[in-house]
């Protein structure tokens, strides 16, 4: 598949490609670190991206924007006729460090706290006994310095790693990625919300709620406080521009 070859859910930007053919892109350009970015894309990102077009040209840049949420791959089932993976951020993320491991892949882990991080390396090295964490940084929660952000650059790169993970939330992180896609030597995969579940410190929904689309009501029962807002725009603008205002 080549770059800028994709499909659109209400007018933003989601490939259609199976859940193999993702993986293996993602694993060749991580084997030769070449830089990259790829979006794991849910409802809540489409809807980030129509609502500002600066947003949308991070995803029309990227190397591969992926559907995790399962509306969204039953819209490219409706809009283009293609039985759709779906290609989740948390299904995928285990997959990407076990093969990493099998091939030689160093990864290194970027974002969220340092409990978080220091629990995902002591389970991946668990799982995966052969894989190399070039290393993993938590940077502070705000906006990044310049200085800071060339810090990170160096870091990752003088790490040698091939695939970089980064957990700063959407849409920060896609944006993040958008500016160092040619400063960083690394195929970036931005996975924010597989970081605390693969941690130990979130669960995720069952598979039934999954194959419902419901994945997003059970995250919703986790943490009302935070994601009611969130969902009640998001989702509810959502189906206003998929089935009452626009077709695509």
């Amino acid at each position: 598949m080549k770059k800028n070859e994709y499909s659109t859910v209400v007018g933003v930007r989601v490939d259609t490609i199976s859940f193999t053919d993702a993986l293996r892109f993602i694993l060749d350009k991580a084997k030769s670190r070449l830089s990259g970015y790829v979006c794991v894309a849910n409802v809540h990102m489409v809807i980030e991206a129509y609502d500002d077009p600066s947003f949308k040209q991070v995803l029309l840049n990227a190397d591969l924007v992926i559907p995790d949420g399962m509306p969204l791959v039953t819209a490219l089932k409706n809009n283009y006729g293609v039985s759709q993976d779906r290609v989740a951020g948390m299904d995928i993320f285990p997959v990407l460090l076990d093969k990493a491991a099998v091939e030689n892949i160093p990864v290194f882990f970027l974002g969220s706290t340092d409990d978080v991080l220091e629990k995902i390396e002591r389970r991946a090295r668990d799982e995966y006994p052969n894989i190399t964490i070039a290393g993993t940084y938590s940077p502070p929660y705000r906006r990044l310095t310049e200085e800071e952000n060339i810090e990170i650059e160096q870091m990752v790169n003088n790490s040698g790693a091939g695939l970089l993970f980064v957990a700063f939330g959407c849409p920060k992180q896609e944006k993040w990625m958008f500016s160092h896609v040619k400063s960083i030597h690394a195929i970036m995969v931005g996975i924010g919300g597989a970081f605390p579940v693969y941690a130990g410190l979130q669960k995720r929904a069952p598979v039934w709620m999954q194959r419902l689309s419901l994945e997003w009501f059970y995250r919703l029962l986790l943490e009302p406080r935070r994601l009611f807002k969130r969902y009640f725009y998001t989702n509810t603008k959502y189906l206003y521009l998929r089935y009452l205002k626009i077709a695509e």
